[in-house]
Protein backbone atom coordinates (compact mmCIF):
# COMPACT_ATOMS: atom_id res chain seq x y z
CA UNK A 1 0.00 0.00 0.00
CA UNK A 2 1.08 3.43 -0.71
CA UNK A 3 2.26 5.48 2.15
CA UNK A 4 0.60 9.22 2.52
CA UNK A 5 2.87 11.37 1.76
CA UNK A 6 3.65 13.64 4.99
CA UNK A 7 4.21 17.56 3.78
CA UNK A 8 7.45 18.90 5.12
CA UNK A 9 7.83 21.36 8.13
CA UNK A 10 8.20 25.05 6.71
CA UNK A 11 11.00 26.73 8.00
CA UNK A 12 11.60 30.35 7.78
CA UNK A 13 13.89 31.52 4.96
CA UNK A 14 15.61 35.57 5.46
CA UNK A 15 14.36 36.21 1.83
CA UNK A 16 10.37 35.45 3.20
CA UNK A 17 8.38 38.37 4.87
CA UNK A 18 6.56 37.97 8.02
CA UNK A 19 3.10 37.36 5.71
CA UNK A 20 4.95 34.79 3.49
CA UNK A 21 6.15 33.28 6.88
CA UNK A 22 2.67 32.98 8.19
CA UNK A 23 1.59 31.82 4.99
CA UNK A 24 3.69 29.31 5.07
CA UNK A 25 2.41 28.33 8.26
CA UNK A 26 -1.22 27.95 7.29
CA UNK A 27 -0.73 26.49 4.14
CA UNK A 28 1.45 23.77 6.26
CA UNK A 29 -1.63 23.47 8.53
CA UNK A 30 -4.11 22.99 5.90
CA UNK A 31 -1.92 20.63 4.31
CA UNK A 32 -2.78 18.52 7.50
CA UNK A 33 -6.03 18.41 7.29
CA UNK A 34 -9.03 19.36 9.65
CA UNK A 35 -9.73 16.38 11.96
CA UNK A 36 -13.56 15.29 11.19
CA UNK A 37 -13.17 12.28 12.89
CA UNK A 38 -14.66 12.54 16.10
CA UNK A 39 -11.33 11.54 17.56
CA UNK A 40 -8.81 14.10 19.22
CA UNK A 41 -5.70 12.81 18.03
CA UNK A 42 -3.22 14.79 20.40
CA UNK A 43 -4.26 15.43 23.81
CA UNK A 44 -4.21 19.31 24.85
CA UNK A 45 -4.13 20.36 28.55
CA UNK A 46 -4.50 23.83 28.40
CA UNK A 47 -3.20 24.44 32.14
CA UNK A 48 -0.10 22.68 30.97
CA UNK A 49 3.41 24.73 30.63
CA UNK A 50 4.25 25.78 27.33
CA UNK A 51 7.07 23.60 27.47
CA UNK A 52 4.84 20.31 27.92
CA UNK A 53 2.71 21.68 24.85
CA UNK A 54 5.41 22.48 22.56
CA UNK A 55 6.80 18.88 22.50
CA UNK A 56 3.41 17.74 21.57
CA UNK A 57 3.65 20.52 18.49
CA UNK A 58 6.67 18.62 17.67
CA UNK A 59 4.82 15.34 18.01
CA UNK A 60 1.93 16.88 15.58
CA UNK A 61 5.16 17.34 13.16
CA UNK A 62 6.18 13.81 13.30
CA UNK A 63 2.87 12.20 13.16
CA UNK A 64 1.34 14.40 10.56
CA UNK A 65 -2.05 13.56 11.47
CA UNK A 66 -5.18 16.04 11.17
CA UNK A 67 -5.77 18.60 13.61
CA UNK A 68 -8.74 20.30 15.24
CA UNK A 69 -8.79 24.51 16.61
CA UNK A 70 -6.84 23.54 19.48
CA UNK A 71 -4.26 22.04 18.03
CA UNK A 72 -3.60 23.88 15.32
CA UNK A 73 -3.05 27.06 17.98
CA UNK A 74 -0.22 25.06 19.63
CA UNK A 75 1.29 24.39 16.55
CA UNK A 76 1.03 27.54 15.50
CA UNK A 77 2.83 29.05 18.28
CA UNK A 78 5.46 26.27 17.93
CA UNK A 79 6.35 26.95 14.52
CA UNK A 80 6.38 31.17 15.20
CA UNK A 81 8.66 30.46 18.19
CA UNK A 82 12.26 32.13 17.72
CA UNK A 83 10.17 34.86 15.35
CA UNK A 84 10.49 37.81 17.93
CA UNK A 85 8.67 40.28 15.40
CA UNK A 86 5.51 37.91 15.54
CA UNK A 87 3.35 38.25 19.23
CA UNK A 88 1.42 35.15 19.57
CA UNK A 89 -1.97 35.01 21.77
CA UNK A 90 -5.19 32.59 22.16
CA UNK A 91 -8.58 34.07 21.30
CA UNK A 92 -11.48 31.94 21.84
CA UNK A 93 -15.35 32.66 20.92
CA UNK A 94 -18.55 30.92 22.33
CA UNK A 95 -21.50 30.92 19.71
CA UNK A 96 -25.50 29.91 19.75
CA UNK A 97 -26.27 28.54 17.06
CA UNK A 98 -29.87 25.65 16.57
CA UNK A 99 -30.21 25.67 20.92
CA UNK A 100 -26.35 24.84 20.91
CA UNK A 101 -23.57 26.35 22.23
CA UNK A 102 -19.97 25.78 19.82
CA UNK A 103 -16.30 27.01 20.77
CA UNK A 104 -13.63 28.18 18.77
CA UNK A 105 -9.94 29.20 19.34
CA UNK A 106 -7.63 30.81 16.82
CA UNK A 107 -4.06 31.89 17.13
CA UNK A 108 -4.05 35.85 17.32
CA UNK A 109 -1.30 37.32 15.59
CA UNK A 110 0.37 40.85 16.09
CA UNK A 111 3.42 41.85 13.63
CA UNK A 112 4.55 45.36 12.63
CA UNK A 113 1.21 46.81 13.61
CA UNK A 114 -1.25 44.87 12.38
CA UNK A 115 -3.13 42.54 13.27
CA UNK A 116 -4.06 38.77 11.95
CA UNK A 117 -4.69 34.81 13.23
CA UNK A 118 -3.61 31.27 12.36
CA UNK A 119 -5.85 28.58 13.19
CA UNK A 120 -8.29 25.46 11.68
CA UNK A 121 -12.09 25.38 11.27
CA UNK A 122 -14.36 23.72 8.95
CA UNK A 123 -14.76 26.99 7.77
CA UNK A 124 -12.17 28.70 5.83
CA UNK A 125 -13.19 32.36 6.70
CA UNK A 126 -13.08 30.94 10.24
CA UNK A 127 -8.89 30.61 10.59
CA UNK A 128 -6.50 32.03 9.32
CA UNK A 129 -6.91 36.13 8.21
CA UNK A 130 -4.16 38.37 6.64
CA UNK A 131 -1.94 40.24 8.39
CA UNK A 132 -3.98 43.55 7.38
CA UNK A 133 -5.86 44.83 10.42
CA UNK A 134 -5.12 47.82 11.97
CA UNK A 135 -6.79 47.04 15.26
CA UNK A 136 -7.82 44.01 17.34
CA UNK A 137 -11.34 45.14 17.42
CA UNK A 138 -11.04 44.88 13.39
CA UNK A 139 -10.07 41.46 13.88
CA UNK A 140 -12.53 40.43 16.09
CA UNK A 141 -15.65 42.36 14.06
CA UNK A 142 -14.33 40.54 11.15
CA UNK A 143 -14.78 36.79 13.10
CA UNK A 144 -18.02 38.14 14.42
CA UNK A 145 -19.30 39.05 10.82
CA UNK A 146 -17.77 35.74 9.49
CA UNK A 147 -20.24 33.71 12.01
CA UNK A 148 -23.36 35.47 10.93
CA UNK A 149 -22.78 34.17 7.66
CA UNK A 150 -23.22 30.57 9.24
CA UNK A 151 -26.34 32.10 11.77
CA UNK A 152 -23.80 31.74 14.64
CA UNK A 153 -24.42 34.68 17.23
CA UNK A 154 -20.98 35.47 18.72
CA UNK A 155 -22.25 34.96 22.88
CA UNK A 156 -18.08 35.89 24.68
CA UNK A 157 -14.76 36.41 23.23
CA UNK A 158 -11.60 35.30 25.28
CA UNK A 159 -8.63 37.12 24.23
CA UNK A 160 -4.52 35.82 26.43
CA UNK A 161 -1.74 37.18 26.73
CA UNK A 162 1.11 37.52 24.50
CA UNK A 163 2.37 34.06 24.65
CA UNK A 164 6.86 33.54 25.61
CA UNK A 165 8.68 33.07 22.81
CA UNK A 166 10.71 30.59 25.45
CA UNK A 167 9.52 27.13 24.08
CA UNK A 168 11.05 25.59 27.76
CA UNK A 169 8.94 27.79 29.18
CA UNK A 170 7.47 26.31 32.59
CA UNK A 171 4.86 28.75 32.42
CA UNK A 172 1.22 27.87 31.12
CA UNK A 173 -0.61 29.96 28.42
CA UNK A 174 -2.75 32.48 29.76
CA UNK A 175 -5.78 31.76 28.02
CA UNK A 176 -8.26 34.02 29.00
CA UNK A 177 -7.36 37.56 30.49
CA UNK A 178 -9.73 39.07 29.04
CA UNK A 179 -13.84 38.05 28.96
CA UNK A 180 -16.27 39.70 26.84
CA UNK A 181 -19.84 38.88 27.06
CA UNK A 182 -20.33 40.58 23.41
CA UNK A 183 -23.54 39.68 22.92
CA UNK A 184 -24.63 41.91 25.64
CA UNK A 185 -22.35 44.87 24.64
CA UNK A 186 -22.46 47.36 21.61
CA UNK A 187 -19.68 47.38 19.38
CA UNK A 188 -18.89 50.82 20.57
CA UNK A 189 -18.16 49.44 23.84
CA UNK A 190 -16.42 46.53 22.59
CA UNK A 191 -13.87 48.05 20.63
CA UNK A 192 -13.25 50.57 23.55
CA UNK A 193 -12.63 47.70 26.03
CA UNK A 194 -10.53 45.53 22.73
CA UNK A 195 -8.57 48.89 22.03
CA UNK A 196 -7.58 49.49 25.76
CA UNK A 197 -6.59 45.82 26.63
CA UNK A 198 -4.44 45.76 22.54
CA UNK A 199 -2.60 48.73 24.16
CA UNK A 200 -1.76 47.40 27.52
CA UNK A 201 -0.86 44.01 25.63
CA UNK A 202 1.39 46.16 23.60
CA UNK A 203 2.71 47.65 26.63
CA UNK A 204 3.44 44.22 27.87
CA UNK A 205 1.96 45.62 31.34
CA UNK A 206 -0.54 43.29 31.78
CA UNK A 207 0.01 39.97 34.38
CA UNK A 208 -2.15 36.43 33.86
CA UNK A 209 -5.31 36.70 35.46
CA UNK A 210 -4.16 33.43 37.52
CA UNK A 211 -1.41 35.14 39.97
CA UNK A 212 -5.11 37.11 40.41
CA UNK A 213 -8.26 36.54 42.30
CA UNK A 214 -9.70 33.65 40.30
CA UNK A 215 -13.12 35.48 39.86
CA UNK A 216 -12.10 36.83 36.89
CA UNK A 217 -14.43 35.49 35.08
CA UNK A 218 -17.79 37.70 36.09
CA UNK A 219 -19.58 36.28 33.17
CA UNK A 220 -23.61 36.67 34.03
CA UNK A 221 -25.47 34.98 31.47
CA UNK A 222 -25.37 31.69 32.81
CA UNK A 223 -28.80 31.69 33.92
CA UNK A 224 -29.64 31.68 30.30
CA UNK A 225 -28.45 27.92 30.04
CA UNK A 226 -28.68 26.58 33.00
CA UNK A 227 -29.33 22.60 31.32
CA UNK A 228 -25.36 23.31 30.45
CA UNK A 229 -24.52 25.08 33.68
CA UNK A 230 -20.94 25.33 34.89
CA UNK A 231 -19.17 22.52 32.35
CA UNK A 232 -15.45 21.73 33.58
CA UNK A 233 -12.72 24.63 32.33
CA UNK A 234 -10.82 21.32 30.70
CA UNK A 235 -13.70 20.52 28.24
CA UNK A 236 -11.19 20.43 24.99
CA UNK A 237 -12.48 23.34 23.36
CA UNK A 238 -13.04 22.34 19.93
CA UNK A 239 -15.11 19.23 21.03
CA UNK A 240 -18.02 20.53 19.14
CA UNK A 241 -16.91 23.96 17.14
CA UNK A 242 -19.12 23.67 14.02
CA UNK A 243 -16.87 26.54 12.84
Amino acid sequence: CVQPSVPPVPNYKLSMSIPEWLQAIQTYMKMLQYNHTGTQFFEIRKTRPLSGLMETAKEMTRESLPIKCLEAVILGIYLTNGQPSVERFPISFKTHFSGNYFHHVVLGIYCNGRYGSLGMSRRSDLMDKPLTYRTLSDLIFEFEDSYKKYLHSVKKVKIGLYVPHEPHSFQPIEWKQLVLNVSKMMRTEVRKELEKFARDMRMKILKPSSAHSPVKERSRGKSLSPHRRQASPQRRVCRRDKS
